[in-house]
This record gives structure tokens, sequence and C-alpha cells, in this order.
């Protein structure tokens, strides 16, 4: 794909998404943009030196099965879709000042990318094991030194992620959609060379030729 404006990255939580996204709009020049900051979903249910778990996170995963998370997680996502399609046909089109964008997060469903007809935009979604996503999560929450209901939260967060993931991929590869294993060991300007040149080789949005 040529003259690309928007570069889309999908993925589950605690993949890599934000770090990536940040080193590709770096090296196109262009603006980055998380679609959590949309609008918000009950976030990361572990503390750390900054913030404490909100009461309503932590009531959000006890009290909901991982079932649940996933439908809720998912309604939401549905409810923020337009508001992104509306960003990025924007960003697409030349309509915002300040050049093309780097748009990540969950809510980058592989069905509604696949679905969009817009110009110059490209999709990537990033992945990586249960085994790598939890010793990330577990690494950031210090699970080790965490209380018995903290490891609760962490463990719904997580096993969510997971589910999601595996729907996520299921989507992607039914559509023959470009994804990347974000846990390879690869460093974070490797995977966005990575991207990058999946990026390149697209024909239409998140479908590159070698796929």
């Amino acid at each position: 794909m040529r003259d690309v404006r928007v570069v889309l990255i999908g993925g589950t939580s605690n993949v890599g998404k934000s770090t990536v996204a940040q080193v590709v709009a770096d090296r196109l020049g262009f603006g980055y943009l998380s679609t959590d900051g949309l609008a918000r979903h009950p976030g990361r249910p572990w503390r750390t030196p900054e913030r404490e778990v909100p009461e309503h996170v932590a009531e959000h995963y006890a009290s909901h099965t991982v079932d649940q998370l996933i439908s809720s997680v998912t309604e939401h996502y549905e409810r923020l879709w337009p508001r992104i399609r509306e960003l990025i046909t924007e960003h697409a089109a030349g309509h915002r000042a300040g050049g093309g964008l780097v748009l990540e997060g969950s809510a980058l469903r592989p069905a509604r990318v696949a679905g969009l007809t817009v110009p110059r935009t490209a999709a990537v979604w990033l992945t990586a094991s249960e085994a790598v996503i939890r010793g990330r999560v577990r690494k950031a929450g210090r699970y080790r030194e965490a209380a018995d209901h903290e490891r609760l939260l962490m463990d719904r967060f997580l096993a969510r992620g997971v589910r999601y993931q595996a729907l996520m991929l299921e989507d992607a590869d039914r559509l023959g959609l470009d994804r990347i294993d974000a846990g390879s060991g690869r460093t974070a300007g490797e995977l966005a060379d990575a991207v990058l040149t999946a990026v390149g080789t697209q024909y239409a949005i998140g479908r590159s030729a070698h796929r």
C-alpha cells in the first residue's frame, strides 16, 4: 500500500502495542493515539506506586466470570467503534492537523477493521503466548508480593486477555489478516520494523501479499 496515512495496531492487553506503536509513529513522523484514550473501560486491576486500584475496577473483576468480562469489554468496544471509524476516516482523508496517525488498542477488532473501506489505511495485530502475557501481567502487578484478593483480580484480568486474544486470532486468521508474534524476544525496534514491512506490502487493510 502506498501513501499510508493511518496505521492500526491491534492485540490483547500486555502484548506491547503501546511501545511498538510509539516507535512506529516516531519512524513515520505520525501522531500516536491509544483507543483507551477515547473511552475508558475498567483498566488494569493492580496497584502501582502512583495508583491504587479504584473500587469499581476491583469490583468489576471480582464479581464477573471470564465470559461476563469478555461480554462487557466486547460491548464497550462496539460502542466505541463509530468514534474509532470516524477518527480513522478523518486522518486517512487528511482532515486532521499533524499528518498521519498510528492508532493502537484492543478495540481494533479484526472483523470491524477488515470491513473498513477507508483508503491509505493499514493494520497489523500483535500476539504473544499465554506464558508471555502471564509473565508481563504478574511482573507489572508484583504478583508474588500481592495478597490473595489482589492475585484473584490479576488472574481474572489475565484470563480475559487470553480469551480475548483467542477470539481475535480466530477472526484474524479466518480473514487472512497480518499478525506478528510480539513475544518472540525481539526488541520494540525490531517489532516496529516487522510492522512497517507488513504495512509496506499490504494490498488491502490488514492483508499482505505474503499471506
